[in-house]
């Protein structure tokens, strides 16, 4: 991944620092301008951490934390940071959901002018399952860890009810829908599925392979 750093460019902002692209790092290092695409050298201070506020929400809860971020670094709306809370002794991945700074919101900013983080905590998630049965539709709701992977063509198990992805919605707006297609949970904003009914010992999987796939 480019490292990413904020200083002047010459070409387009000679006296606000922007954000760059670091080409060659080094002694000497090269950096792009995102602005204008000038390539140019510079001079890289060593980094200093800046205090930052993160407001982070876990299911229907929010709640305010204190981080450090190394200074000069750029953060993006869906960035994924880990909020380390020395005061409340908590640690909490996230995904970045808003930016703040001078009372706008902003894409991306740099974290020196940044005044508010806003991050979905996603150490643990609960994941909405939509489930088509015989006489409509019915909700579920199934909480688990947010690097676990739900699979499209498989079975799991939630509030006793068996049920088979069809495909499923992410958090951006898209689907996926292809046999075998994996999403981790943090990722996901809801899942649709059918009925699945347990097979028997005479059909191809067995009830302890069953057992095998709905360990989540």
């Amino acid at each position: 991944m480019t490292e990413e750093i904020i200083v002047v460019c010459p070409m387009c902002s000679p006296k606000d620092a922007v954000g760059h692209d670091v080409l060659r790092p080094g002694q000497n290092p090269v950096v792009q301008c995102h602005e204008c695409g000038a390539v140019h050298p510079a001079t890289i201070e060593e980094k200093k951490p800046v205090k930052v506020k993160v407001i982070v929400s876990k299911d229907d809860v929010s709640f305010t934390l204190h981080t450090d971020i190394d200074a000069g670094e750029m953060i993006y709306i869906d960035d994924e940071l880990v909020v380390d809370d020395e005061e409340a002794d908590e640690v909490y991945p996230i995904i970045v959901t808003a930016i703040e700074s001078g009372g706008r919101r902003l894409d991306r900013e740099a974290i020196e002018n940044i005044d508010v983080i806003w991050g979905r905590a996603t150490d643990e998630v609960t994941t909405k399952i939509s489930i088509k049965v015989r006489n409509g539709s019915t909700s579920v709701e199934k909480r688990v860890p947010g690097e676990f992977e739900f699979v499209v063509g498989q079975n799991y198990n939630a509030e006793r009810k068996d049920f088979h992805i069809t495909k499923i919605k992410i958090r951006d707006g898209g689907f996926q829908s292809r046999k075998g297609d994996r999403v981790p949970a943090k990722y996901i904003k809801r899942i649709f599925a059918t009925e699945a009914h347990k097979r028997g010992w005479g059909e191809a999987k067995t009830s302890w392979s069953s057992k095998r796939e709905e360990r989540y």
